[in-house]
């Protein structure tokens, strides 16, 4: 029984020195997973709390950050891709500032790499590239990070209720129309 312990602690102990590199590791897959920033971020909140779940939450969005970068310099398709996304949400010819990419960076509903494409275009290269998406990640980081540790502060009945709130209030404000473009509608007819 005391081996069974002693090994336990041990595993316990491997566990903790492994759990930064996995959550960081999250971090840099989380675009693949289609899993909003701000959720790990929450996560971190609640795993690490505040201070090393904003420290850890750095490292792994400057980290995909600086992959992205380095995608839209070897796929000029998907750069393409995202560029006329930006257009649609920002127009062609809009600068920001960049108190104005800090908040997009804060915003739950902004794209996370289409605000990185914003500072590819501010910036002249991977240097400054790299300092702003630190700068505009910080509060990031830090805000979501917080959320996550008051969350866990909360009792479990006030954590039902609020994802009850958000589903519901997600149902509400669904678009309740469907639109068909005349084309689409008497394609499908046509065919028959």
């Amino acid at each position: 029984m005391e081996n069974i312990m002693t090994w336990i602690q041990q595993a316990d102990h491997h566990v903790a020195l492994f759990a930064p590199a996995v959550f960081i590791l999250f971090h840099i897959i989380r675009p693949f997973l289609f899993i909003p920033v701000a959720f790990i971020c929450i996560m971190g909140g609640l795993f690490f709390g505040i201070t090393y779940g904003a420290i850890y939450s750095m490292i792994g969005i400057t980290l995909s950050s600086i992959m992205f970068y380095l995608m839209m310099q070897k796929m000029p398709v998907v750069c393409d891709r995202m560029s006329r996304l930006k257009e649609k949400m920002f127009g062609q010819h809009r600068q920001l500032s960049i108190p104005q990419v800090v908040l997009l960076r804060i915003t739950p509903f902004i794209h996370f790499h289409l605000i990185s494409l914003l500072i590819i275009e501010m910036t002249r290269n991977f240097k400054e590239y790299t300092k702003l998406s630190i700068l505009s990640n910080i509060p990031l980081a830090i805000i979501y990070t917080t959320f996550g540790q008051w969350i866990q502060s909360l009792q479990w009945q006030y954590i039902l209720g609020i994802l009850i709130t958000i589903l519901m209030m997600f149902y509400l404000l669904r678009k309740k129309e469907i639109v068909l473009k005349w084309d689409d509608f008497f394609a499908t007819n046509v065919e028959r």
